[in-house]
């Protein structure tokens, strides 16, 4: 077997420098002593992406699994932390060490096992298509024909086929999202920790390479490599209905754990919060489309928060989640899943959703709203530069079927992946949210609801409607420049919620003397916060999600006339899980 000085220590080869490399330049954190030297290299090209080394690449997990015998513990000296280097992306994790679940479900729910199939061999690196490759068109899942059904059902029957242990199957891809979102895997460098895709920066490119791979299996399994995907169009009114195709009981796209109430023609409810709501369909639409203009244009003005909260390898989970992800995403998963299951199979749960051939369409549409925030502002709207993002990686398995490495860096340019989403309307773009007259008429910068009590200490318990208070960073009105420089942010920090139950609050700022005034897209409602169940335990102690709400308020302060007060009344009024969520802290904060 090789030596350490063998595996490690390469003086003349390149490779990149990770986390746990000895190379750190951190002036405040000291490297550990290396086992031999390795030069590192990190550098970027023109367009962002990683610029070509002088040698083959070096990963920290690659480096174990050829030690073998001697085990990871026998180099824990060797190896350093990601926290100790100075540079933590999230790396990816060990699969053969997938935990097994244990979700708190009776003996008779339908369970995974959350751990995908593992493998034997080394991960490949990610390499693009060729540029030959097809491009494909992800259609918009209510547009397509029967031609295009037929073949997705085709596609889907053939995936289903194969036997679990295939890494190709669906049971296996299911497994996938049920294992990096329900604590199967951990932290590479952190024993004890639970790697966590959601709630942070990391849940638009996960699941990017995720559709990404299983769109490619799916049109391996019928021959056609220019096939793609659908996506659900829930964002246009033309799409806000469950897909037909997905509804057929005789399709394999079918998955009989739905919310059976909400089968077409019902509209679905991006805002919804468990309560079927009691708007006509025109309201509805109307509502919807507000929804969409405040989660995409108001509270996503700049990269930061429209990606979520920066998490690190050696981080705890969920740092907080960007607008798509709290709202449409969340409601649109509670909205399918069936009330009447265990833990609200399939589409419900995180450890199920990826059961139901629904999700896909789901986030088809989801990865969709990352190219079009690109598009609505090219000027602020881009990608991060955070080499902690960029070269946070994920395992998949392609169509060979082979195990791949694959980084955020590599999925931010969809044509380099050679696909592409069809043109269609968003009327959302123009559904600017206005001032309730009632709300303007009773509302003053220190008013505090009538229908809400009156915070005086945090932490609280948000068992009802609770308003604070919150003073300024500002207390005159910003230019143009100032506020294109700086965010003004709401921070709802502090935020504990069980990780086994559905939850939701609303925040209003200056919402007058009764927030149930605000009608339905009123500009007074800042934001909510939705979590999504994904109970997954391993040590058998209650879990909890901690975590905060970043909502952007320059926007709203706008509309509201209140750029020259001195303070805001915020108003948080619990939706779902009342009673169950505490909060830490409510302030404003200035944000690049």
């Amino acid at each position: 077997m090789a030596s350490l000085s063998q595996l490690i220590a390469r003086p003349t080869t390149t490779v990149q420098c990770y986390p746990w490399s000895p190379c750190s330049n951190s002036s405040s954190l000291k490297p550990r002593r290396a086992a031999g030297r390795v030069r590192c290299t990190l550098s970027t090209d023109a367009t962002g992406g990683r610029a070509e080394h002088d040698g083959p690449r070096l990963d920290r997990r690659d480096v174990l699994l050829r030690l073998g015998t001697l085990g990871a513990s026998a180099t824990a000296g060797l190896l350093s932390s990601p926290r100790l280097a100075g540079a933590a992306p999230v790396a990816t994790p060990d699969i053969s060490s997938c935990g097994k679940p244990d979700l708190g479900l009776p003996p008779n729910a339908n369970l995974l096992t959350c751990c995908p199939p593992p493998s034997n061999a080394l991960p490949v690196d990610f390499s693009p298509p060729d540029a030959s490759t097809p491009l494909r068109t992800r259609p918009a899942a209510h547009s397509v024909g029967a031609d295009y059904v037929a073949k997705l059902n085709r596609a889907m029957a053939a995936m289903k086929a194969l036997p679990a242990e295939d890494p190709r199957s669906f049971a296996a891809q299911a497994s996938i999202h049920c294992a990096y979102c329900n604590g199967s895997y951990g932290v590479e460098g952190f024993p004890g920790s639970d790697l966590q895709v959601h709630n942070s920066w990391l849940f638009l490119p996960f699941h990017r390479c995720y559709l990404y791979f299983f769109e490619r299996i799916l049109g391996s399994l019928i021959g056609d490599p220019s096939f793609a995907m659908p996506f659900w169009n829930w964002d246009a009114p033309g799409g806000m209905r469950m897909p037909a195709m997905y509804v057929d009981p005789k399709s394999p796209l079918f998955d009989p754990r739905r919310d059976a109430r909400h089968a077409p023609p019902e509209l679905i409810n991006l805002d919804y919060n468990g309560r079927e709501p009691t708007f006509t369909d025109r309201q509805q639409v109307d509502h919807n489309l507000r929804v969409m203009y405040r989660q995409m244009v108001s509270l996503s003005p700049t990269p930061s928060l429209f990606f979520g909260g920066a998490y690190r390898a050696g981080d705890e989970p969920d740092q907080g989640p960007g607008p798509m992800e709290n709202i449409p995403h969340g409601p649109v998963h509670i909205w399918c899943g069936d009330p009447n299951q265990p833990a609200g199979e399939d589409m419900g749960n995180f450890y199920s959703a990826g059961r139901d051939p629904l999700f896909y369409a789901h986030h088809g549409n989801i990865d969709r709203m990352w190219s079009v925030w690109k598009g609505l502002d090219p000027r602020r709207h881009r990608d991060l530069t955070d080499p902690d993002w960029l070269d946070s990686s994920f395992l998949f398995y392609d169509e060979t079927p082979k195990l791949v490495r694959i980084r955020v860096r590599d999925v931010l340019d969809t044509d380099r992946l050679r696909y592409r989403f069809q043109d269609v309307p968003m009327p959302w773009t123009t559904a600017r949210p206005t001032v309730t007259p009632r709300a303007r008429s009773f509302g003053t910068p220190t008013a505090v609801a009538a229908s809400a009590k009156k915070a005086t200490k945090f932490p609280i318990m948000l068992d009802s409607a609770t308003s604070v208070t919150v003073r300024r960073p500002v207390s005159s009105k910003r230019s143009k420049l100032e506020k294109s420089a700086k965010e003004e942010v709401l921070v709802i920090g502090g935020i504990e919620v069980d990780m086994d139950i559905a939850a939701k609050f609303d925040v209003f700022v200056n919402a007058g003397d009764d927030h149930a005034a605000v009608g339905s897209g009123g500009r007074e409602l800042a934001g909510s916060f939705v979590s999504v169940p994904h109970r997954h335990r391993h040590d058998k102690k209650e879990k909890k999600i901690k975590t905060k709400l970043r909502l952007a308020l320059n926007e709203q302060l706008e509309d509201l006339d209140a750029e020259g007060d001195e303070s805001v009344v915020v108003t948080l009024v619990p939706r779902q899980g009342k009673g169950k969520v505490k909060i830490g802290s409510v302030k404003i904060e200035l944000i690049d």
